[in-house]
């Protein structure tokens, strides 16, 4: 299962993993993230492990929204080493998302 980041835990969960992490900056009134939210699930479970996914509620999350610049949902990004390394704005095929995940492990 995706984590649930917040303002809170992001630095620590995200920024500090020792593995690539993929975030999905999401809201519950967003039609697309509902359709990317369960290739979010189906990712986090196939990297167990090997990766970190997580979801940032952007309407509980304004923070780390703002500090990202997150203008559209959903926005997926790819960290490695706390950096932003790769980002998809709006529905992604899985096999793509798997594709960015895969060329940071």
């Amino acid at each position: 299962m995706a984590l649930e980041l917040t303002d809170a835990n992001f630095d620590e969960l995200v920024l500090k993993s020792d593995k690539p992490v993929l975030v999905d900056f999401w809201a519950e009134w967003c039609g697309p993230c509902r359709m990317v939210g369960p290739i979010v699930e189906e990712l986090a479970a196939e990297y167990d492990g090997k990766a970190v996914i997580g979801k940032v509620n952007v309407d509980e999350n304004s923070e780390i929204s703002g500090k990202f610049g997150i203008r559209n949902i959903p926005t997926l990004l790819v960290f490695k080493n706390g950096e932003v390394v790769d980002k998809q704005v709006g529905v992604a095929a899985k096999a793509a998302l798997a594709g960015k995940i895969d060329a940071q492990l």
